[in-house]
């Protein structure tokens, strides 16, 4: 218990710390601090101008195929593969638009919390999948034209295999419990 309160202590101070150590060691090597991050600033806007067009057409996608009642059939199709292994229709279309974008996801997770309780099978089963799985496309995207990595290789491929694990593991547990 004495352990804890340290920690929430030290936790208070630890933001606010690490920043006047960054500023004192810019200061000791005779950096212009206030110069430099004005200039990450800059680059930081340059960098959020040039992916905004990736983010819009993203969650304009994902709202379009939420809407249209695609992602359910979609779920009702692949559902009758699945829920003889343990993964309920209803979290299809979480996997599918996970894959594309988390506040979306987020938004099929708490339909589900909705619709069947968050303590329940389904609840249990998505709440571990959106912790252990990422948004594949919407990260590559964003990432690799900030970076302008033109060659990905084997980056969707290792993300994809990732994210099936992730799933695997979060119906593995939930029958498990």
């Amino acid at each position: 218990m004495v352990c804890m309160k340290i920690l929430l202590y030290l936790s208070e101070f630890i933001i606010p710390l690490l920043v006047f150590y960054i500023v004192g060691f810019g200061l000791l090597h005779k950096n212009k601090v206030y110069e430099d991050f004005i200039d990450g600033a800059k680059d930081g806007l340059k960098t959020v101008v040039s992916i905004l067009p990736t983010l819009i057409g993203l969650m304009v996608g994902v709202r379009v195929l939420r809407e249209s009642g695609l992602l359910e059939a979609i779920g009702g199709i692949i559902g009758k593969v699945t829920e003889p292994i343990g993964l309920p229709s209803a979290l299809v279309p979480v996997i599918i638009v996970r894959l594309f974008s988390s506040s979306a996801a987020t938004g099929l997770c708490l339909d589900i919390f909705r619709l069947y309780g968050a303590d329940s099978y389904a609840g249990f089963m998505v709440s571990i999948m959106m912790s252990c799985t990422e948004t594949v496309f919407y990260t590559m995207s964003v990432y690799f034209m900030a970076a302008k990595v033109t060659k990905t290789r084997w980056t969707l491929a290792g993300a994809l295999m990732a994210s099936f694990a992730g799933i695997a593991a979060s119906v593995v547990i939930t029958v498990l419990r």
